[in-house]
């Protein structure tokens, strides 16, 4: 009996371990629409999370699809009930619609994340004249 109960201790205890729950992103937004951009004219978005979660988390990379977005993050662990934040600029240099992606690498529980910047790029002056003068 004394074996059987030994078992099924360690089998409880290894299993509430694996629900142990890690460090975990919550985003306000993980899509931001910048609408109209002019040409020529940078625009940032800074993606705000919280850790929810019962670990620090530690963001290890953030990759952008491509070129004309630069990402920057929070490089200390965030604690539980912390937030950290995400930056990411696009240039704006090409004409036309957008929809580019930031992945999030950390140590969270889910290990990698996309973050998604769109909109569209008009010539100067066009993005702040009413849609009757266009």
């Amino acid at each position: 009996m004394k074996k059987f109960f030994s078992v099924v201790v360690v089998l409880l205890t290894i299993s509430s371990m694996s629900f142990a729950q890690k460090g975990v992103m919550k985003f306000k937004e993980e899509t931001h629409n910048f609408g109209k951009v002019e040409q020529g004219k940078p625009v940032t978005q800074e993606f705000v999370f919280t850790n929810t979660g019962t670990e620090p988390i530690v963001i290890s990379n953030v990759s952008a699809s491509c070129g004309c977005t630069t990402p920057s993050w929070t490089k200390d662990p965030v604690l539980p009930k912390q937030t950290g934040s995400i930056k990411a600029t696009y240039n704006a240099a090409a004409m036309g619609t957008f929809n580019k992606s930031i992945t999030v690498f950390s140590n969270a529980e889910s290990p990698s994340l996309t973050l998604f910047l769109k909109g569209e790029v008009v010539e100067k002056g066009a993005a702040s004249k009413p849609s009757s003068e266009k």
